[in-house]
């Protein structure tokens, strides 16, 4: 193969070396660019810019390809938990019986916040986004954790610390949605596994106790995290990197990973999904209609939950997640015309030749939304799933960028402003 590109600049030749990946993916180093040339490229979104060498996970948009690093998603779902898919991508390898254990008992042992927490979460107003109360207790959190009293939690392991963040942070998201709903807090229970405690800090009461959870809504939400748990350079992942790029905290970089997040063409798109579905419904259900405002490029509509940027064939996550989705509602028996329309939606956008050609198939957005609402999560609280189930992707970009000793990011610009002028008196 190759190894380097030449290039001509004004009639000069330059050369700039060529990187290849695992899977023979190709990129042009062009770090020395500015130096040699003094000419950078312009790349808005970043559409055609490698930020970064990783070996955390690894996208086929054209094949419709995820693997964990190495492990193929359709694998990783069918035989691995959550905890043992957070274990691999912390770590790089699948636990030994062993080091599972280990790494299951450190995080029941750290499922608990400090009551200055509860506090904090009092004087938070009831209408605030819960994104944005995550984000916060997410990046106040890192002050309450200490290995012994009076300690410098700047001392803490850092292997801790990820341990801390898995353990504490499905706390921080139940007592975000049960002061949204007006209950009072539910803690942990060692004895449960990692999606059973997050059902009952979640939704138990004096009425439904944890243990009457259906052991197919508990397999659906573990599985449910582990799909959202990794997806190479999106918006949230790539925030997270360029905050450790800086040094900063584990923590707030993950708050910072939460803010990109909740935006509504990233995280937020699952519960665009919902409302779009909504209002089809309350418009009278005419769903040829809004297909037909999907196709005018002069009309504003758009379909919320079909195509995704990477992958130009059916992402993978989406056919797994569709199975989940059709169980759950088996199971549960539900009579939902929401989930009624999303299937009637589904079935028309399939077999329609325009879609078909521009390959915009349902994604993973289309379908978790679904399943969260059967569940019994609101929907301002799906991209507080989505953030569950991403955490230990964010961790793992965290951590590779410090090991990898990765300079800090800062993109340049092309500037398009006035020249230099003066004030006028």
């Amino acid at each position: 193969m190759c190894n380097v590109i030449n290039f001509y600049i004004n009639g000069c030749q330059y050369k700039l070396p060529i990187v290849y990946g695992t899977f023979c993916e190709k990129a042009i180093n062009i770090s020395k660019l500015r130096e040699n040339t003094g000419f950078i490229t312009l790349d808005p979104g970043f559409k055609n810019t490698g930020i970064t060498k990783s070996s955390i996970s690894y996208i086929d948009g054209e094949k419709g390809i995820l693997l964990y690093r190495g492990y193929p998603i359709e694998e990783i779902i069918n035989k691995c938990s959550f905890i043992e898919t957070s274990y691999l991508l912390l770590n790089g390898e699948l636990p030994n019986p062993t080091q599972l254990k280990f790494f299951s008992e450190k995080i029941k042992k750290y499922n608990h916040v400090s009551q200055d927490i509860h506090k904090i979460l009092d004087k938070y107003p009831v209408f605030y986004h819960p994104m944005g109360i995550l984000s916060s207790l997410t990046c106040i959190l890192r002050s309450f954790i200490t290995t012994k009293k009076n300690d410098n939690n700047n001392h803490v392991k850092e292997q801790d610390l990820f341990l801390h963040l898995l353990a504490k942070f499905p706390i921080l998201a139940a007592l975000t949605y049960r002061k949204k709903v007006g209950l009072p807090p539910s803690y942990a229970d060692k004895n449960l596994d990692y999606p059973s405690n997050l059902l009952k800090m979640f939704f138990s009461t004096n009425k439904k106790k944890y243990d009457e959870f259906n052991p197919v809504i508990i397999d659906a939400l573990d599985k449910l995290l582990i799909l959202h748990a990794e997806h190479e350079q999106n918006c949230s992942t790539t925030t997270v990197r360029l905050l450790s790029s800086a040094h900063s905290g584990l923590f707030s970089s993950v708050s910072a990973g939460i803010c990109a997040l909740w935006g509504r063409l990233h995280g937020g798109a699952n519960e665009a999904v919902i409302e779009m579905l909504e209002n089809i419904l309350k418009s009278g259900k005419n769903v040829k209609k809004w297909i037909e405002m999907a196709k005018n490029k002069k009309n504003s509509f758009r379909l919320m939950g079909f195509g995704h940027r990477i992958y130009k064939n059916f992402d993978p996550r989406a056919k797994i997640i569709e199975n989940i989705a059709e169980k759950v509602i088996r199971e549960l028996g539900i009579n939902n015309p929401i989930l009624e329309l999303a299937k009637e939606l589904e079935d028309i956008v399939m077999n329609d030749s325009y879609f078909l050609e521009k390959k915009l198939y349902p994604n993973i957005d289309f379908y978790s939304g679904i399943i969260y609402q059967a569940i019994g999560i609101p929907k301002n609280m799906f991209t507080v799933m989505f953030a569950l189930g991403r955490l230990p992707g964010w961790m793992a970009h965290w951590k590779e960028m410090r090991l990898n000793r990765e300079p800090i990011g800062r993109p340049r610009q092309i500037y398009v402003g006035y020249k230099k002028r003066k004030i006028r008196n």
